[in-house]
């Protein structure tokens, strides 16, 4: 019966993003990145709960992956692409129709906020990427999935909920906004090596950078909220890319 456990995790993380898709299809933001947060607790307590039990199979591993894409995947593509609809200033409607009418003339074709969904097609690849790499045991190749959903959902929360009109001009950008889709993409599956937050043990000494870490997440996460976000994410990596450099001295 144990067995059945992680997978009946992992269904629930693809269940929370099924929802989190039709949220954030329908501008709901808040929900889907509600949604989005319990998908990747399962998410990390599936892998958790088979490691405990002994279970660990190759099933598991493919279901991962395949509740990721909607959860870490789909998700922060439609939600990238609803920002870049809000700062195309081109779109055509047909009466009261909020359809988009595309017109054959290049300069009334709307393609930009398609230009977000290239966001999940970088992490059906960096998914598939992982499953076939046997190296990414303690640390990541790129920034996981779910650490890239967070830093995309993370924006319609900063707007939302701190309001702040310099804040929500940059986001509103369509240039910093397809410049972080190129980041996202590339950052996915770049070869950065990226500790992860697994602790063989609990001393200070073989952890420093995860605990860290973690102590930084929390002071952030108590003075910026929201906006902390893509700065934990930002902190993430550098700080990463400082321990390669100091494990290689």
């Amino acid at each position: 019966m144990k067995r059945y456990i992680p997978n009946a995790l992992t269904l629930l993380n693809l269940f929370c993003g099924c929802i989190a898709v039709i949220l954030a299809v329908n501008n709901n933001f808040f929900l889907a990145a509600l949604f989005v947060f319990f998908g990747i607790f399962f998410d990390f307590f599936d892998g958790f709960a088979a490691r405990k039990l002994n279970v660990q199979s190759e099933l598991g591993v493919q279901l991962d992956s395949l509740a990721d894409m909607v959860t870490s995947g789909l998700v922060p593509g439609i939600i990238m692409f609803k920002l870049l609809s809000l700062c195309e200033s081109s779109w055509k409607y047909v009466g009261n129709d909020p359809t988009v009418e595309f017109i054959f003339g290049f300069s009334e074709i709307t393609i930009r906020p398609l230009i977000g969904l290239t966001i999940t097609l970088a992490s059906a690849y960096r998914l598939a990427k992982f499953n076939i790499d046997t190296e990414q045991q303690s640390y990541f190749k790129g920034l996981p999935t779910p650490a890239n959903t967070l830093l995309i959902v993370s924006l319609p929360l900063i707007m939302e909920f701190q309001n702040n009109d310099v804040i929500n001009s940059i986001i509103l950008n369509q240039w910093f906004l397809i410049g972080l889709t190129a980041f996202s993409c590339w950052i996915l599956n770049s070869n950065i090596k990226l500790f992860a937050l697994k602790f063989k043990d609990w001393s200070f000494k073989n952890n420093s950078t995860r605990y860290i870490f973690m102590l930084l997440c929390v002071v952030l996460l108590i003075v910026l909220q929201f906006a902390a976000i893509p700065l934990i994410i930002l902190l993430y990596i550098s700080m990463s890319v400082l321990d390669n450099l100091i494990s290689k001295q």
